[in-house]
């Protein structure tokens, strides 16, 4: 099995690579004093006088050296001896240091490839932190297995931060466009009837105001998703019978209901879950105002609250209205986010409705679920859990 040692972690990559220079240096010190030895031998032999250096031979061979040479070899032992162990001492120091050397270079090499990927991705944050979101790391042929996790990370950082400044700037054009017809007209209109174009009859000021309330209204869903942002939006928790609640609602609904020319059903079974009553109702009034104005062609609204299974309990609204795009998911809902073209200001809609209602059901733990309705019509459920319920 091939081990990739780029991607073990980096102690024991650390380790290894110590223990591998450490029997590198003793390899190259062990051999070259080995080698040194023959070389002394040889050296050692002409710095003797020629009748102990025949005894040495003699000795060496497994012969009884004349007495004369023998005598000669005793008196040179000492500063042979002498010599002998300083050559040996100089070989040690000169081949620690080659090996010294030789294993600084090897390390060198080696930590480069290991750190070669840190570099990279220091580089790549600092052009992050310049505002280049779309920098990316990418695979690193070397590096610790730490290394490459955080490699990985970062790259997921990066991308969601790009995806996250691309929604900011969508956003942020979307609150300008939405901001701007209805301050137009206030503006125009308050202009003209300062300059005496327009009289300040009853019915122009009727109007204007209906164009503030809708940018309360907006400014108020607005608020309610940086709540949401700020996991704030959920403060205030306690037993909430969701059927109670949606009985509260729909009836003071009743009159936007018929203006829409919408007849309620309900089905509401008892489903007490733990949450914050003031939002549940926003989330559900906010789906009741947007069936008034893309569903109102149906003619019919039914809401069902209940259980699911021994965990879950939910809010459903039902419509016979033209229904939402097949490729709807939660994941597609966005500010401003409507299902098709048809769905523009002019229904009286901001398109912050359904992101208010899924900011809210996340709050609780929850998810928002879409279906197409049998026979037609959309099916839109707020799915809540009940591990926290009294």
């Amino acid at each position: 099995m091939k081990i990739r040692i780029s991607r073990l972690p980096l102690g024991v990559l650390t380790a290894m690579l110590q223990a591998v220079l450490l029997v590198v240096s003793v390899c190259i010190v062990y051999f070259g004093v080995m080698w040194m030895e023959a070389d002394l031998e040889e050296r050692m032999l002409k710095m003797m006088s020629r009748g102990a250096a025949q005894a040495y031979t003699d000795i060496n061979a497994g012969r009884m050296p004349t007495e004369e040479n023998l005598r000669a070899f005793v008196t040179s032992v000492p500063a042979i001896e002498e010599w002998g162990n300083n050559e040996i001492d100089l070989s040690i120091i000169t081949f620690g240091a080659i090996a010294a050397a030789t294993c600084s270079l090897i390390g060198y090499w080696l930590a480069r490839k290991i750190s070669r990927p840190l570099e990279l991705l220091a580089q790549a944050t600092e052009d992050l932190r310049t505002g280049d979101f779309a920098v990316r790391v990418g695979s690193v042929g070397k590096g610790a297995k730490e290394v490459a996790t955080l490699i990985k990370t970062f790259d997921e950082l990066a991308a969601e931060l790009e995806s996250m400044e691309s929604r900011l700037r969508f956003n942020t054009m979307a609150v300008a466009h939405e901001l701007r017809t209805p301050l137009t007209i206030l503006q125009g209109n308050l202009q003209g009837m300062a300059d005496g174009v327009f009289p300040l009859e009853q019915e122009r000021v009727r109007q204007l105001l209906v164009q503030v309330e809708g940018l309360s209204a907006l400014v108020e869903d607005l608020r309610t998703l940086s709540l949401a942002a700020g996991q704030k939006l959920v403060t205030q928790r306690g037993t909430v019978d969701l059927a109670a609640e949606a009985t509260q609602v729909l009836g003071a609904s009743r009159t936007i209901l018929a203006s829409a020319g919408l007849s309620l059903e309900m089905a509401l079974v008892p489903a007490v879950v733990s949450g914050d009553s003031q939002r549940l109702r926003q989330a559900l009034l906010a789906l009741v105002e947007n069936a008034c104005r893309y569903a109102s062609s149906g003619g019919v609204l039914r809401c069902e609250t209940g259980a699911r299974g021994a965990d879950e309990a939910f809010i459903r609204v039902l419509d016979r209205g033209p229904g939402l795009p097949d490729d709807v998911t939660t994941h597609s809902i966005d500010l401003f986010w409507r299902g098709d073209a048809s769905r523009s200001r002019a229904t009286g809609g901001t398109g912050l409705g359904l992101s208010v209602v899924q900011a809210i059901a996340k709050a609780h733990g929850g998810r928002l679920e879409f279906a197409a309705r049998p026979g037609g019509g959309a099916m839109i459920t707020v799915m809540l859990p009940r591990e926290s319920a009294a």
